[in-house]
């Protein structure tokens, strides 16, 4: 489709994170971390969502390191290839967020002919091509290059910044130029963040100068900035040659797409009021000293609406529109909840006569680091569309991207139907009220045109600017929404952790104990479910004294076996969603290498037999259900579990018996309640293991946690497992792995959350 021919109706197009970006003297490949790198099978994946476009990376840093004379192709011809017999269009990326080969870099002279060469090596080896996106947000990445210092060349003054932007702008327009010769059709699509900038009364000449300076790119690539334009005076203060610009003035290139990359973060509230704010949100601008935080955590009338934002750039440029990148790192639900008011408002503004033509699944693969703006190796995975889990950590992962909900709905999208989750009737948290992490201010919409005292503002350069990308914590549900989760089990550990974490989370819920509903009494959980209508059930109820089973067999079966298949029975009638709860005590430990899903059962106690029936009896009535297998639970809001007594214990300065000869994998309740509520709204079913990654005895898990948490470790004594004197024997080794899909993070990581949670807790 041609970018002056408008589609019947708006596109879906995808996107693979694929940042190059350096630090010092690292590259951060996004390909090599969710690997895409080795596996173009992902391409079959990714044409069954109905994608019509995909943003694609054949990135200069990757391909041509060394001059286009010694590229290598071999990548590119595959994928670009097997693209084109999935009918799916390519917008070749050439540059993302990095900085070029080592020889060069964004404050290089000779950046934008160099990458202008590779440019039209690309469009001499690929003729067919029509779209490429040559840099992707220069605004964005002269930000955190030239003007942050996060990447390479890591300066921190205006003028990097200003050169940095100009250097790439050039070189979008030089390689449309090259490309241009071979293909006089192919056409731009331009990447950029135009998140807004809201503040106080005193800071409105920061805000304004913030609010016209995001649209710095898309102007010089259209020819705009002559003597009129306001930061004419800006640039030239800052070293910006007159003929710099006038360049861009003979040579305008404007986009055939304006791409816009949309996050809830890009939008900034600026506030002198320091003391409102933590330290690393302070910053300034040489006159006035300020916070810089995102206008969702402040902002009493939240961001920006994503209409206004469009309708911005529409009204200012009158091209063709396209929503290139949409992402949210965040849980299951509100991935949803924000990719679906994207595309809602997408279509309105069609509706609307604004010329918008698709919208982008940006991370079809997820993202790695983001949450540091990809200036640390720490392996921090958002999943996307599709969840690899971190092949750049040691554990084991997901051998094929497994589907999550957002490809579910992406595939109703895409054929026009509508897509409807329980779920996505509750706002995002970026509409509930406790996103508010500061006291709450009405923001509006600053006006950009009505005020232009730059020169004030920039006076002195060297402008300093922290961007920050808190956690999420979204905001208590109403306990009146129809659309609830049910979960069994209010007394115990579990389900009093589901509570929590769908509070966190907005996901609506009941949270029953057995007198509401015993799940045990067919009539009563009949009754229950019809009255409720709950979308799932959580069975987090069962017998857990495992020594006392041994006694007491008829309880523990009944309770853990037969209440869970009557359970699973009705909900199945009312195509209900499940999930129960396993345990790694179905196994035997006759070996030394972490059990799988598939691996055969062999209990070794009734509680383990209790749960290997439950297993057969569940997916057996409800074979859709979701059963989860987990281990040696431990967390921060229970006072029972082995890690809060090992400390509790060593605090009081007695020694603390742990065994050395039983080998387990212990699991983060929250990271277990968060992975299962994800896999439940995807619609996965059948056994599933999770725990965190990491085999450990007893002793060494004890002794690993006192010596995070300060304390003597001496005081930590090893025994045998036979030394305690236990009723129910215990497997040896229980250690869980997954042939589906490591989905929690390792235990250090665990662990280390668990004293972090426990701390805040107590304060």
């Amino acid at each position: 489709m041609s970018a002056n021919q408008v589609s019947p109706q708006l596109e879906l197009w995808g996107g693979v994170e694929c940042t190059v970006n350096r630090v010092g003297d690292r590259y951060f490949d996004q390909l090599q971390r969710n690997g895409h790198d080795t596996r173009i099978e992902d391409l079959d994946c990714f044409a069954d969502l109905g994608i019509q476009a995909i943003r694609y990376p054949v990135l200069w840093e990757r391909t041509a390191p060394n001059g286009p004379k010694q590229a290598d192709w071999g990548w590119a011809d595959q994928r670009l290839t097997y693209l084109d017999n999935l009918g799916i269009r390519p917008i070749v990326g050439l540059v993302h967020h990095g900085s070029g080969p080592p020889h060069t870099s964004l404050l290089d002279p000779e950046f934008a002919t160099g990458l202008a060469q590779f440019a039209q090596a690309v469009a001499s080896r690929y003729p067919w091509l029509e779209y490429y996106t040559p840099v992707n947000e220069p605004l964005t990445t002269a930000r955190f290059s030239g003007l942050y210092g996060h990447w390479y060349p890591h300066a921190q003054d205006d003028r990097s910044f200003l050169q940095a932007l100009i250097n790439q702008c050039r070189a979008v327009a030089l390689s449309m130029q090259a490309i241009r010769r071979i293909n006089p059709a192919a056409k731009l699509v331009q990447t950029e963040d135009l998140g807004k900038t809201f503040g106080t009364p005193l800071l409105s000449y920061q805000i304004a100068f913030e609010n016209v300076r995001r649209w710095l790119s898309f102007d010089l690539l259209c020819g705009r900035i002559d003597q009129t334009h306001e930061l004419w005076g800006y640039l030239r203060q800052n070293g910006v040659d007159e003929s710099d610009l006038a360049w861009f003035l003979d040579h305008p290139c404007p986009p055939d797409i304006f791409g816009i990359n949309r996050y809830l973060t890009s939008d900034r509230f600026l506030d002198e009021r320091l003391d409102r704010y933590p330290p690393h949100t302070h910053g300034g601008n040489g006159k006035h000293a300020y916070a810089d935080v995102e206008a969702v955590r402040v902002c009493s009338d939240g961001i920006c609406p994503v209409d206004t934002l469009l309708k911005e750039v529409w009204e200012r440029y009158q091209r063709p529109i396209a929503i290139t990148e949409v992402h949210l790192g965040c849980t299951r639900e509100e991935q949803l909840r924000w990719f679906k008011e994207i595309w809602d408002a997408a279509q309105q503004l069609r509706q609307d006569g604004v010329d918008l033509r698709a919208v982008t699944a940006w991370s079809l693969l997820g993202a790695y680091d983001w949450n540091s703006l990809v200036t640390r190796d720490e392996c921090f995975y958002e999943p996307g569309v599709f969840d690899v889990r971190p092949p750049c950590s040691s554990i084991l992962r997901s051998p094929q991207p497994r589907s999550t909900a957002i490809a579910t709905m992406l595939r109703h999208l895409s054929k026009g139907e509508p897509y409807n989750h329980p779920l996505l009737e509750v706002p995002g948290w970026w509409q509930r009220s406790d996103r508010l992490l500061y006291p709450p201010v009405a923001c509006g919409h600053t006006s950009e045109e009505t005020i232009n005292p730059v020169k004030l503002a920039y006076e002195t350069a060297g402008i300093e600017q922290k961007e920050t990308h808190p956690l999420i914590h979204p905001s208590t549900p109403s306990p009146l929404h129809p659309s609830t989760l049910l979960i069994a089990g209010a007394t115990g550990t579990l389900g009093q952790a589901f509570a929590r974490i769908c509070e966190l989370r907005g996901i609506p819920y009941h949270l029953l104990n057995r007198q509401e509903m015993d799940i045990t009494n067919s009539t009563m959980v009949e009754q229950v479910l019809n009255d409720l209508r709950p979308w799932a059930v959580v069975n987090a109820a069962g017998y857990v004294r495992v020594d006392d089973a041994e006694r007491e067999f008829d309880l523990c079966l009944s309770i853990n076996a037969d209440g869970a298949a009557v359970l699973a029975k009705h909900c199945a009638q009312r195509d209900i969603g499940l999930i129960t709860f396993s345990s790694d005590l179905v196994f035997d430990g006759d070996r030394q290498q972490p059990y799988l899903e598939s691996d055969p059962v062999a209990p070794l106690n009734v509680y383990g037999h209790s749960k290997a029936q439950a297993e057969r009896r569940v997916l057996h009535h409800h074979p859709s259900s979701l059963v989860i297998r987990t281990s040696a639970f431990f967390g921060p809001w229970d006072d029972y579990n082995f890690l809060t007594i090992a400390l509790r214990t060593l605090k009081a300065g007695q020694p603390f018996l742990a065994a050395e000869d039983a080998i387990v994998s212990p699991t983060y309740v929250p990271d277990l309640v968060h992975a299962s509520l994800d896999l439940l709204i995807d619609g996965e079913q059948g056994i599933w293991h999770l725990a965190n990654p990491g085999a450990i005895a007893w002793v060494d898990l004890a002794r690993q946690t006192a010596q995070l948490a300060g304390l003597d470790t001496a005081a930590v004594q090893p025994c045998s497992i036979d030394s305690f004197g236990y009723a129910a024997p215990r497997p040896a080794y229980s250690v869980l792995s997954s042939e589906r899909g490591v989905l929690l993070p390792d235990l250090d990581r665990a662990i280390a959350q668990y004293l972090r949670e426990c701390d805040r807790v107590r304060v």
